[in-house]
């Protein structure tokens, strides 16, 4: 269950960050894609989702038949074309330890019968550490799985992860041949031309406790990242693994996040007198748009977009807010006063209304709505927006939604006279009464001819 923000650390924490003028960047989390899965949600932090970069780590399987399969791994044991023998997990079981077929096909720790295994390739029918084969003395291991299809790992053996379709015609070809022989080459650095995309892993909205706030917010890449490692952790997935390593590769949105860190520190040095907000926005309005054919869950997947550090540092226009806005927020989010300070740790931090509300007024850099089956749709956004670039410009609107979905806003002209001036719009979404309709999206655009300032809507 996720937490109230008054019981999040991470939430109360940010928000102490904030009021002292510092941008917390926070992972969404592993466990997507799963909806309703995205972590540090609170809007005065910005949720980084991860997404691919233009390459991925693979590794060959070469059959004694001469048929190679291409499988997902980071591979660094060159075994310099020596075949080994062939066999099939299942055929391998360790009978004297209570394990059978059914139990050996996945090659579990312990389930192996290392008499059989030893000095051989192991076939698996999933996705494994490694660890059963290692223990049995194996010479290397193909794992037969699709669930993992678009990031690699370390092992502590030669080691790769093919599909379940190639691994059904690699045990084809085991049960086939008298004697039959495989090897693995060692790991090669492909381009990855899908790229970038996000993570399968990566967490997804829905935001669970405000979902009229947008979460994640943007993503950045998060996939087969070279990091700098600790010493006394092993380089592979096996804990026990014995080598050690200064630098790894690795996946996770705790890869995205920092990417997104170095970015708002980036645009921070370029202004240093901008709010966490205003850096915020940047980062937001800025992203690179995603090709939604390849997001079935669109933006609770990737919020506004890519991350693109250089464009962020000249955004025109910026969505500030203050401390007294998210004050604003949370209480009519249903925080009295005795809740409210628990996360400002403010006694003069009071909830002066009982009105309860959306989060439609929130200076938010992306519009969401939530519906309830049933309902029509109807909102309406108020949003501020701060001149941060050529005194003398004028911005006009430009949008593209659902053609179900009526978006009108007023003015759809901004015209501002100085650097700091701000100018106030309102956005007005109608709809028709849905039930069972799966995201819808648009973006609203303030264009002033050499940028173009893009928010989000979400329905």
């Amino acid at each position: 269950m996720p937490l109230p923000y008054f019981h999040d650390p991470v939430a109360v924490g940010s928000y102490h960050a904030m009021r002292n003028g510092i941008l917390t960047s926070n992972s969404a989390g592993n466990n997507g894609p799963d909806p309703y899965s995205v972590s540090n949600f609170a809007p005065w932090t910005l949720t980084v989702a991860a997404s691919s970069i233009d390459r991925k780590f693979v590794a060959q399987v070469v059959l004694g038949n001469g048929k190679v399969f291409t499988g997902l791994s980071i591979n660094s044991f060159d075994l310099n074309g020596t075949v080994y023998p062939l066999i099939w997990g299942g055929d391998a079981a360790n009978y004297s330890a209570g394990f059978n077929t059914d139990f050996a096909r996945y090659c579990e720790n312990g389930a192996m019968n290392s008499y059989k295994v030893a000095g051989k390739m192991v076939l698996c029918e999933v996705f494994t550490e490694g660890a059963g084969i290692l223990l049995a003395n194996g010479a290397g291991t193909i794992m037969a799985d699709s669930f993992i299809t678009d990031y690699a790992f370390n092992y502590p053996l030669p080691a790769t992860q093919v599909s379940t379709e190639d691994g059904i015609e690699i045990l084809n070809y085991i049960k086939s041949t008298e004697k039959p022989f495989a090897t693995i080459l060692v790991g090669e650095t492909w381009k990855d031309i899908m790229a970038p995309s996000v993570v399968s892993f990566s967490s997804r909205g829905p935001n669970p406790i405000s979902p009229d706030i947008l979460k994640p917010d943007l993503t950045a890449p998060g996939v087969n990242i070279l990091a700098a490692w600790s010493p006394l952790a092993p380089p592979s997935i096996y804990e026990k693994d014995s080598r050690r390593v200064r630098f790894n590769v690795i996946s996770g949105t705790s890869m995205s996040c920092p990417h997104a860190s170095g970015a708002a520190a980036y645009v921070k040095a370029t202004h240093p007198d901008w709010s966490p907000a205003a850096v915020k926005s940047a980062l937001m309005t800025t992203a690179f748009v995603l090709d939604s054919r390849k997001h079935p869950d669109l933006e609770f997947a990737y919020g506004s977009g890519h991350i693109n550090p250089l464009e962020a540092t000249n955004p025109g226009l910026v969505y500030d807010a203050s401390e007294a806005d998210y004050i604003n927020f949370l209480c009519k989010q249903g925080y009295n006063t005795t809740t409210l300070r628990l996360i400002t740790g403010d006694n003069s931090s009071v909830c002066n209304s009982t009105e309860l509300g959306r989060a439609w007024d929130l200076n938010y850099p992306t519009f969401a709505l939530a519906v309830e089956d049933g309902q029509p749709i109807k909102g309406v956004f108020t949003r501020t927006v701060t001149n941060v670039g050529s005194p003398n410009s004028t911005y006009a609107v430009s949008m593209y939604m659902p053609n179900s979905i009526k978006v009108i806003v007023e003015p759809s002209v901004l015209s501002f006279s100085s650097t700091g001036e701000k100018k106030t719009f309102t956005v007005t979404v109608d709809g028709p009464k849905i039930a069972q309709q799966p995201i819808m999206s648009g973006a609203i655009m303030w264009e002033d001819g050499s940028r173009g300032e893009e928010s989000t809507s979400c329905v």
